[in-house]
């Protein structure tokens, strides 16, 4: 059962970025999980604070050249590639001048969230997943981390469903207590929106902030993982899991044997 296969999708990882706990847990999970026999890929955002040269990126010239429909606009798609150093991980980053050449992650230097993160949200959600189709690599399970990639699991279960790569994969989703305060604007519900997805299928996200996308998320998703037991979301994960397997997964000495067995458990 360990030759599992797991895609990792989150807004930072260390060393290259880390401005939150995301990094540190997505730095270490996927080791922990290759050292058992899982193989392993992850995806994270090219934003601007990375450093290329240091850091050793690389464009994936294969992969790239993709145009990702974002509203009414569609945006070139570039990949590239960096190791960890001291670890046989790779980590493939999702880029596009428009979204991620500021020298910022989420907000502007007046401390402003910018008005176009659900954008870059969607265009890396979707992004992720036609990667992986160029890979032609079909995960057994995805493990999305924080907010913005609340929409892959939507996406897996809706326009993707069919795809012979994403048929049979599952999705975790693990919240951090990350909220912004920031509404977006009503058309988000239209940029969102891809083949197979219904009006209905995005009602909790018609609120247009935090705790709808972290919502969206929750319900689309075959596990939800709470990042911290006391968490200001505690009130919205009693209204979410009711139906849903849910659990906490302590950061402890036996945090990686509890996800090893979750993975294999949603598979099995």
């Amino acid at each position: 059962m360990s030759k599992l296969r797991i895609l990792y999708v989150a807004s930072e990882i260390n060393p290259f970025l880390k401005t939150s706990e995301v990094a540190e847990f997505v730095r270490k999970l996927p080791q922990a999980m290759q050292e058992r026999g899982m193989e392993i890929r992850i995806l994270v955002p090219r934003f601007g604070l990375i450093n290329e040269r240091k850091n050793r990126l690389h464009e994936v010239v294969r992969l790239s050249g993709i145009n990702i429909p974002v509203g009414e606009e569609e945006k070139p798609l570039i990949i590239k590639v960096a190791s960890i150093p001291n670890a046989k991980l790779q980590v493939y980053f999702i880029d596009n001048e428009d979204y991620f050449h500021r020298k910022s992650v989420f907000h502007d230097k007046e401390n402003n969230f910018y008005e176009d993160n659900d954008e870059r949200a969607i265009f890396f959600c979707k992004g992720v997943i036609e990667t992986v189709k160029k890979l032609g690599w079909a995960p057994d399970v995805v493990h999305c981390n924080d907010w913005m990639t609340s929409l892959i699991p939507l996406y897996l279960k809706s326009t993707y469903k069919n795809d012979p790569l994403f048929k049979n994969t599952k999705s975790v989703f693990t919240v951090y207590d990350n909220a912004f305060k920031h509404k977006f604007n009503e058309d988000l519900l239209e940029k969102v929106k891809m083949m197979d997805i219904e009006d209905s299928m995005l009602a909790n996200l018609k609120t247009a902030d935090y705790k709808g996308f972290i919502k969206l998320g929750m319900e689309f998703s075959d596990a939800v993982i709470k990042a911290e037991e006391n968490s200001t979301l505690n009130g919205m994960f009693e209204e979410m899991t009711e139906e849903k397997k849910f659990e906490v997964i302590e950061k402890d000495d036996n945090f990686t044997d509890s996800y090893f067995n979750l993975y294999n458990e949603l598979v099995g």
